[in-house]
């Protein structure tokens, strides 16, 4: 019998959504932005190609990191190069806390015209992408280059070479009166269906993955970003014809800058005494800025 969405508690924006096909040995994350986004891109007086990349950068962020079950556990993606118009790209994902920043050259990009592509915004540039495990279970990363259409292949290509699992993600994003909205979809096929367990020996050609892919490659953009089709329904429209699609609500997404008075202090204690006292000004204070929210901390120490 095939489930449908619990229509009791049905999600819209600001908070992932997960889902198993426990049959297909497949799993998703769901996502779409607003707010949440709003904030972070208002930080900065980025221009629409920046905010347009930014936005799909948080996006993937949140999906990949809402992969990870452990509390406490981060997800960090970074691209950088440097020789394109964008030096660097950074956002991660920790427990619903989500942050992000870019790094430009404003007269590289200007020249780019209204819609460059991701080679004109980074040359041969590289996507880092990072897991810190909590409870002590270590930190993995894995670089690919970033080639592509879009940051999306860039991931998918980082799932398929570091880790072997075939992934399918899409993202969409639009600028309207209301501002930028973004959203996306993660798929994964798993062996035997069981999350967390060695997967070194999924096969790409799977038949199972093959049939879920498609499925899942037929969602459109302006189902991802309609404001009023709920994420159940559209892992429902994807997925109703499978013996069991279970779906779980995952954590309310906020933006998650962890720039403190008392972090940047404990920060610059590490430092030795003489290399403080270069960085004091003539009032002997500190002054810190936080890239992520645009802030500027004085700090005395």
């Amino acid at each position: 019998m095939t489930a449908a969405p619990d229509n009791t508690q049905e999600t819209y924006s600001g908070r992932l959504l997960a889902f198993t096909i426990p049959t297909r040995h497949a799993r998703g994350r769901l996502v779409r932005l607003d707010a949440t986004l709003d904030e972070i891109l208002t930080a900065h007086d980025y221009p629409p190609p920046i905010k347009h990349l930014l936005a799909e950068a948080l996006v993937l962020a949140v999906l990949m990191g809402g992969l990870v079950k452990d509390d406490g556990s981060q997800v960090t993606m970074q691209a950088q190069t440097e020789a394109g118009a964008v030096s660097l790209l950074v956002c991660d994902y920790k427990g619903g806390e989500l942050r992000g920043y870019v790094e430009f050259d404003a007269t590289r990009l200007a020249e780019l015209g209204v819609n460059p592509s991701l080679f004109a915004l980074f040359g041969k540039g590289s996507l880092a992408i990072t897991f810190d495990l909590a409870s002590g279970k270590g930190r993995y990363q894995g670089i690919v280059p970033l080639e592509g259409d879009s940051l999306a292949e860039a991931c998918e290509r980082y799932f398929y070479q570091s880790e072997q699992v075939p992934t399918l993600i899409r993202c969409a994003v639009r600028t309207d009166a209301d501002g930028v909205r973004a959203a996306g979809l993660l798929v994964q096929h798993l062996p035997e269906g069981e999350e967390g367990r060695e997967r070194l020996h999924a096969k790409l050609d799977h038949p199972e993955w093959e049939h879920v892919a498609i499925l899942a490659g037929s969602l459109r953009h302006d189902e991802l970003l309609d404001p009023a089709l709920s994420l159940e329904a559209i892992a429902w429209r994807l997925f109703h014809e499978e013996d069991e699609v279970r779906i779980q609500h995952g954590a309310a997404i906020a933006r998650g800058c962890r720039c403190t008075v008392e972090h940047y202090r404990d920060v610059l204690a590490r430092f030795p005494e003489e290399q403080r006292v270069e960085m004091r000004d003539e009032n002997g204070i500190v002054l810190v800025d936080c890239a992520f929210c645009s802030k500027q901390f004085g700090i005395e120490i």
